[in-house]
Protein backbone atom coordinates (compact mmCIF):
# COMPACT_ATOMS: atom_id res chain seq x y z
CA UNK A 1 0.00 0.00 0.00
CA UNK A 2 1.45 3.12 -1.34
CA UNK A 3 1.55 6.31 1.01
CA UNK A 4 -0.43 9.23 -0.08
CA UNK A 5 0.96 12.60 -0.51
CA UNK A 6 -2.32 14.46 0.31
CA UNK A 7 -2.13 13.16 3.21
CA UNK A 8 1.34 13.73 4.28
CA UNK A 9 2.19 10.01 4.54
CA UNK A 10 5.93 8.76 5.19
CA UNK A 11 5.71 5.92 6.79
CA UNK A 12 8.14 4.76 9.08
CA UNK A 13 9.98 1.73 8.42
CA UNK A 14 13.12 1.56 10.98
CA UNK A 15 11.59 -0.98 12.97
CA UNK A 16 14.33 -0.77 15.49
CA UNK A 17 13.99 2.76 16.02
CA UNK A 18 9.73 2.76 15.64
CA UNK A 19 10.06 0.61 19.00
CA UNK A 20 12.06 2.86 20.90
CA UNK A 21 9.96 5.97 19.76
CA UNK A 22 6.98 3.46 21.14
CA UNK A 23 8.48 2.75 24.61
CA UNK A 24 8.94 6.68 25.07
CA UNK A 25 4.79 6.07 25.55
CA UNK A 26 4.82 2.97 26.56
CA UNK A 27 7.09 4.37 29.90
CA UNK A 28 3.95 6.34 30.63
CA UNK A 29 0.89 4.17 30.07
CA UNK A 30 0.78 3.96 33.52
CA UNK A 31 0.19 7.41 34.27
CA UNK A 32 -1.34 8.13 30.96
CA UNK A 33 -3.64 6.92 28.29
CA UNK A 34 -2.41 7.71 24.62
CA UNK A 35 -3.38 9.72 21.77
CA UNK A 36 -1.65 8.79 18.89
CA UNK A 37 -1.83 10.88 15.70
CA UNK A 38 -1.99 9.04 11.64
CA UNK A 39 -1.38 5.12 13.07
CA UNK A 40 -0.71 4.81 8.72
CA UNK A 41 0.12 0.75 8.92
CA UNK A 42 0.29 0.58 12.59
CA UNK A 43 4.62 0.41 13.21
CA UNK A 44 3.67 1.96 16.53
CA UNK A 45 0.36 1.28 17.30
CA UNK A 46 1.19 -2.51 17.44
CA UNK A 47 3.49 -1.93 20.24
CA UNK A 48 0.39 -0.24 22.40
CA UNK A 49 -2.07 -3.09 21.16
CA UNK A 50 0.20 -6.02 21.83
CA UNK A 51 0.50 -4.39 25.47
CA UNK A 52 -2.69 -3.55 25.88
CA UNK A 53 -2.00 -0.15 26.57
CA UNK A 54 -5.17 2.26 26.93
CA UNK A 55 -5.39 4.25 23.73
CA UNK A 56 -6.89 5.46 20.72
CA UNK A 57 -5.78 6.33 17.34
CA UNK A 58 -6.95 9.01 14.93
CA UNK A 59 -6.84 7.89 11.86
CA UNK A 60 -8.38 9.71 8.54
CA UNK A 61 -7.53 7.75 5.56
CA UNK A 62 -9.65 4.90 4.68
CA UNK A 63 -7.73 3.00 3.22
CA UNK A 64 -5.48 3.14 6.24
CA UNK A 65 -8.35 2.25 8.45
CA UNK A 66 -9.19 -0.55 6.41
CA UNK A 67 -5.64 -2.33 6.45
CA UNK A 68 -5.54 -1.62 10.50
CA UNK A 69 -9.21 -3.65 10.36
CA UNK A 70 -7.88 -5.94 9.04
CA UNK A 71 -4.14 -6.63 10.66
CA UNK A 72 -5.26 -6.15 14.29
CA UNK A 73 -8.23 -8.22 15.53
CA UNK A 74 -10.59 -6.20 17.90
CA UNK A 75 -8.50 -2.65 16.73
CA UNK A 76 -11.66 -0.94 16.30
CA UNK A 77 -12.28 -0.25 20.05
CA UNK A 78 -9.15 1.75 19.38
CA UNK A 79 -9.66 3.64 16.56
CA UNK A 80 -11.07 6.82 15.74
CA UNK A 81 -12.03 7.29 11.71
CA UNK A 82 -11.93 11.02 11.87
CA UNK A 83 -9.32 14.13 10.83
CA UNK A 84 -7.54 14.90 14.07
CA UNK A 85 -7.58 18.75 12.83
CA UNK A 86 -11.83 18.49 13.64
CA UNK A 87 -11.77 16.58 16.15
CA UNK A 88 -12.73 17.31 19.81
CA UNK A 89 -10.40 16.17 22.15
CA UNK A 90 -12.08 16.71 25.42
CA UNK A 91 -14.38 13.74 24.33
CA UNK A 92 -11.46 11.19 23.95
CA UNK A 93 -10.45 10.54 27.05
CA UNK A 94 -11.84 11.67 30.50
CA UNK A 95 -8.45 12.36 31.89
CA UNK A 96 -4.88 13.58 30.70
CA UNK A 97 -3.03 11.83 28.06
CA UNK A 98 -0.15 11.60 25.79
CA UNK A 99 0.01 13.24 22.76
CA UNK A 100 1.81 10.89 20.07
CA UNK A 101 2.24 10.51 16.59
CA UNK A 102 4.40 10.16 13.39
CA UNK A 103 2.55 13.21 12.57
CA UNK A 104 2.05 14.07 8.99
CA UNK A 105 4.21 16.76 8.36
CA UNK A 106 1.70 18.78 5.91
CA UNK A 107 -0.53 19.48 8.98
CA UNK A 108 2.38 19.15 12.16
CA UNK A 109 2.28 22.74 13.05
CA UNK A 110 -1.46 22.66 13.09
CA UNK A 111 -1.42 19.96 15.20
CA UNK A 112 1.16 21.74 17.43
CA UNK A 113 -1.71 24.80 17.62
CA UNK A 114 -4.35 22.10 18.73
CA UNK A 115 -2.43 20.80 21.34
CA UNK A 116 -1.67 24.35 23.22
CA UNK A 117 -6.19 24.80 22.95
CA UNK A 118 -5.88 21.57 24.98
CA UNK A 119 -3.32 21.75 27.10
CA UNK A 120 -5.11 21.58 30.29
CA UNK A 121 -5.67 17.84 29.13
CA UNK A 122 -1.83 17.32 27.27
CA UNK A 123 0.72 17.31 30.15
CA UNK A 124 3.29 15.33 27.44
CA UNK A 125 3.62 15.01 23.60
CA UNK A 126 6.31 13.11 21.86
CA UNK A 127 5.87 13.62 18.29
CA UNK A 128 7.96 13.07 14.78
CA UNK A 129 8.11 16.74 12.79
CA UNK A 130 10.34 17.83 10.01
CA UNK A 131 13.68 17.89 11.13
CA UNK A 132 13.41 22.19 10.50
CA UNK A 133 9.82 22.30 12.36
CA UNK A 134 11.83 20.55 15.28
CA UNK A 135 14.38 23.16 15.75
CA UNK A 136 11.62 25.60 15.17
CA UNK A 137 9.77 24.40 18.17
CA UNK A 138 12.95 24.50 20.69
CA UNK A 139 14.66 27.72 19.42
CA UNK A 140 16.19 30.15 21.61
CA UNK A 141 15.88 33.58 21.29
CA UNK A 142 18.47 35.06 18.69
CA UNK A 143 18.45 31.94 17.03
CA UNK A 144 17.27 32.17 13.41
CA UNK A 145 14.70 29.34 13.74
CA UNK A 146 13.09 31.39 16.63
CA UNK A 147 9.41 32.62 15.81
CA UNK A 148 5.92 31.95 16.39
CA UNK A 149 5.96 28.06 17.22
CA UNK A 150 9.01 28.74 19.95
CA UNK A 151 7.34 31.13 21.44
CA UNK A 152 3.69 29.69 21.86
CA UNK A 153 4.75 26.32 22.62
CA UNK A 154 7.47 27.66 25.56
CA UNK A 155 4.93 29.51 26.61
CA UNK A 156 3.38 26.38 28.02
CA UNK A 157 6.11 23.39 27.81
CA UNK A 158 9.36 22.33 27.28
CA UNK A 159 10.76 20.33 24.92
CA UNK A 160 14.34 18.84 23.68
CA UNK A 161 14.72 16.92 20.74
CA UNK A 162 15.16 13.04 21.69
CA UNK A 163 15.83 11.07 18.33
CA UNK A 164 16.94 12.69 15.06
CA UNK A 165 16.20 10.30 11.83
CA UNK A 166 17.06 10.30 8.75
CA UNK A 167 15.15 10.27 5.56
CA UNK A 168 16.05 6.12 5.14
CA UNK A 169 14.17 5.10 7.54
CA UNK A 170 10.79 5.72 6.01
CA UNK A 171 8.65 4.75 3.04
CA UNK A 172 8.93 6.96 0.70
CA UNK A 173 11.88 8.98 2.33
CA UNK A 174 11.17 12.73 2.53
CA UNK A 175 13.42 15.04 1.36
CA UNK A 176 14.62 15.97 4.71
CA UNK A 177 15.78 14.66 7.74
CA UNK A 178 13.22 14.70 10.49
CA UNK A 179 13.28 14.46 14.44
CA UNK A 180 11.37 13.29 17.52
CA UNK A 181 10.53 16.05 19.83
CA UNK A 182 9.56 15.45 23.40
CA UNK A 183 7.08 18.15 25.19
CA UNK A 184 6.76 18.11 28.71
CA UNK A 185 4.21 20.55 30.00
CA UNK A 186 5.20 23.28 32.58
CA UNK A 187 3.93 22.88 36.59
CA UNK A 188 2.48 26.55 35.90
CA UNK A 189 1.00 27.01 32.29
CA UNK A 190 -0.51 30.24 32.37
CA UNK A 191 0.93 33.01 31.51
CA UNK A 192 0.59 36.38 33.82
CA UNK A 193 -0.70 38.43 30.88
CA UNK A 194 -3.92 38.71 28.60
CA UNK A 195 -2.96 35.25 26.86
CA UNK A 196 -5.08 36.40 23.94
CA UNK A 197 -3.55 39.65 23.44
CA UNK A 198 -0.09 37.92 24.31
CA UNK A 199 -0.69 35.29 20.88
CA UNK A 200 -2.06 38.67 19.09
CA UNK A 201 1.34 40.43 20.04
CA UNK A 202 3.72 37.25 19.04
CA UNK A 203 1.63 36.77 15.61
CA UNK A 204 1.85 39.64 14.83
CA UNK A 205 5.40 40.92 15.14
CA UNK A 206 7.10 37.48 13.74
CA UNK A 207 5.14 37.92 10.94
CA UNK A 208 6.83 41.48 10.03
CA UNK A 209 10.38 39.79 11.90
CA UNK A 210 12.77 42.05 10.15
CA UNK A 211 10.78 45.30 11.17
CA UNK A 212 10.85 46.41 14.68
CA UNK A 213 8.47 45.95 17.03
CA UNK A 214 6.81 49.53 16.89
CA UNK A 215 6.17 49.31 13.18
CA UNK A 216 4.61 46.17 13.55
CA UNK A 217 2.02 47.24 16.66
CA UNK A 218 1.40 50.65 15.72
CA UNK A 219 -2.39 49.86 14.54
CA UNK A 220 -3.19 47.78 17.75
CA UNK A 221 -2.22 50.83 19.91
CA UNK A 222 -4.04 53.97 20.74
CA UNK A 223 -0.86 56.39 21.85
CA UNK A 224 1.97 56.99 19.94
CA UNK A 225 3.49 57.64 23.04
CA UNK A 226 4.54 54.29 24.51
CA UNK A 227 5.93 53.13 21.01
CA UNK A 228 8.98 55.66 22.84
CA UNK A 229 9.35 52.97 24.63
CA UNK A 230 13.07 51.74 24.00
CA UNK A 231 11.50 48.40 23.78
CA UNK A 232 9.85 48.84 20.99
CA UNK A 233 12.71 49.35 18.81
CA UNK A 234 13.78 45.78 19.41
CA UNK A 235 12.78 42.56 17.10
CA UNK A 236 11.25 40.15 17.74
CA UNK A 237 13.76 37.40 17.79
CA UNK A 238 15.68 39.74 20.21
CA UNK A 239 12.78 39.04 22.72
CA UNK A 240 12.38 36.06 25.54
CA UNK A 241 9.38 34.20 26.80
CA UNK A 242 9.51 36.75 29.55
CA UNK A 243 9.92 40.31 27.44
CA UNK A 244 6.58 39.10 25.75
CA UNK A 245 4.80 38.79 28.88
CA UNK A 246 6.15 42.04 29.97
CA UNK A 247 5.47 44.13 26.45
CA UNK A 248 1.54 42.53 26.73
CA UNK A 249 1.42 43.86 30.09
CA UNK A 250 2.86 47.49 29.00
CA UNK A 251 1.01 47.91 25.95
CA UNK A 252 -2.78 46.00 27.50
CA UNK A 253 -4.04 49.60 28.36
CA UNK A 254 -2.62 51.15 25.33
CA UNK A 255 -4.53 48.92 22.37
CA UNK A 256 -7.32 50.01 20.78
CA UNK A 257 -9.50 46.96 20.56
CA UNK A 258 -10.44 44.89 23.99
Amino acid sequence: MKAKKSYGQHFLINESLARSIAETAMELSDKYPVLEIGPGKGVLTKYFYEKGMKFKSVESDPDMVEYLQSTYPDIDIHLIYKDILKLDLNGVFDEEFVLFGNFPYNISSQILFKMLNYKDKIPIMIGMFQKEVAERIIASPGNKDYGILSVLVQAYYTGKIIFRVKPGSFNPPPRVDSAVIKLERKEKFTLDCNETLFRTIVKSTFNKRRKMIRNTLKSLINDDEILKDVFFTKRPEQLSLDDFVELTNKIEPFISFK
